[in-house]
């Protein structure tokens, strides 16, 4: 390969990802990020609440259904350093 269509191919590149860094996020991401965000929030809550009586969401994880609230928040969160 020449070393013109080298520099070619690489300016292309660099074109490229510079159009990916400023391109907005797609229409679904939001909605994804604060959905997984409120839905940790209320897995939490609903535990919470039940916790002397059912035991809901999922009555055989016991205590467990708090980390599984806390890590559907945390998804929520750790998309939010790419939303634009």
């Amino acid at each position: 390969m020449s070393k013109r269509k080298a520099s070619q191919v690489t300016r292309t590149r660099a074109e490229a990802r510079e159009a990916r860094e400023d391109a907005p996020n797609p229409v679904w991401f939001k909605p994804v990020m604060f959905g997984f965000m409120l839905l940790g929030l209320l897995w939490i809550v609903l535990y919470y609440i039940t916790s002397s009586s059912l035991q809901l969401p999922i009555p055989m994880l016991g205590q467990a259904n708090i980390f599984i609230g806390f890590g559907l928040v945390l998804i929520g969160f750790l998309m939010t350093p790419w939303w634009k």
